[in-house]
């Protein structure tokens, strides 16, 4: 049962860059059958860009404030507030040097 903790955990790191990507390839997609109408191919690329960025960013951002607002979704995928693994948030503390007496 530990192997899948661990696969659960893996998954859940990794799950916030691939949402990202996933939402800037469909978002370029879109961008791509928008620009289509364009008659300038520079401007078709900067469309296909420009969706595809946004779609992304928007993507990212939604999915940062579930991560804020859902703490099961955190604890399940084992990540902070911010994406990040909470392995990393434990070696934070550890890092920092102790306070002089």
């Amino acid at each position: 049962m530990r192997w899948v903790r661990l696969l659960f955990r893996i998954f859940g790191w990794l799950l916030t860059p691939f949402l990202a990507w996933a939402a800037s390839f469909f978002g370029a997609v879109a961008g791509a059958l928008i620009a289509m109408r364009v008659r300038d191919p520079r401007a078709g690329v900067a469309v296909t860009a420009a969706v595809g960025a946004l779609a992304g960013c928007f993507t990212i951002l939604a999915w940062l404030g579930v991560l804020r607002r859902s703490r099961h979704v955190r604890e399940v995928l084992a990540v902070r507030s911010d994406g990040t693994p909470d392995i990393v948030a434990a070696t934070d503390g550890a890092e920092s040097p102790d306070p002089a007496p």
